[in-house]
């Protein structure tokens, strides 16, 4: 009868904390939303990577990480991405972005692009673009926050190689709000001037 007893109370236990720890599921995250329009031309130029959530195809940029952006014909966004690995070289790849939405009057709504570096031959395929969507833009556009709608990459751009304190706070402020785990976002450093594309 003990046994039965004390097999009862196990049972009993292990449904209420079954049932209090379907209570504690995450809370749910707020939907990524890209801004609803961006100004094309604005956008172009340098950009500083100050901030990111490392990944498996920049692993060999250890600092030095900046994008160029310039204006194509057609619509389309050349992309020239440069750092510095580990050995001191500068690395650099071009690729292209492309307008997911409208462009009107030189805003694009929303603010969404797809990027490939797939050699031009190929880009066609239905392969190797990825999701490039500018979350924000801080005062001046100072800043931009670059992600996709999963939340697995996420950069910080800054037209300067560091953010100032206040733009920094900003930054964090705005990632947390929209569900960003800060825990994974790493600084990434600017040491020696790189060469222009």
């Amino acid at each position: 009868m003990q046994v039965h007893r004390r097999l009862g109370t196990l049972i009993l236990g292990l449904a209420l904390s079954s049932a209090h720890a379907g209570d504690a599921s995450p809370p749910l995250l707020p939907t990524v939303q890209a801004l609803p329009s961006l100004e094309v031309s604005a956008y172009m130029g340098t950009w500083y990577q100050v901030a990111w959530y490392p990944n498996r195809f920049q692993r060999q940029c250890v600092s030095d990480t900046r994008a160029t952006y310039r204006l194509l014909d057609q619509g389309e966004v050349e992309v020239i991405n440069q750092c510095r690995n580990a050995e001191g070289r500068t690395e650099s790849i071009r690729g292209v972005a492309q307008p997911v939405g409208r462009v009107t009057e030189g805003q694009l709504m929303p603010a969404q692009l797809r990027v490939s570096f797939l050699p031009a031959l190929i880009r066609w395929l239905p392969i190797g673009w990825g999701d490039y969507w500018v979350l924000a833009l801080g005062p001046e556009g100072r800043y931009a926050l670059v992600s996709e709608p999963t939340r697995e990459y996420l950069w910080v751009l800054s037209r300067t190689p560091n953010l100032s304190d206040g733009d920094d706070r900003a930054v964090r402020a705005s990632l947390a709000e929209q569900g960003f785990d800060l825990t994974r976002l790493e600084r990434h450093i600017h040491s020696v001037p790189v060469a222009p594309p």
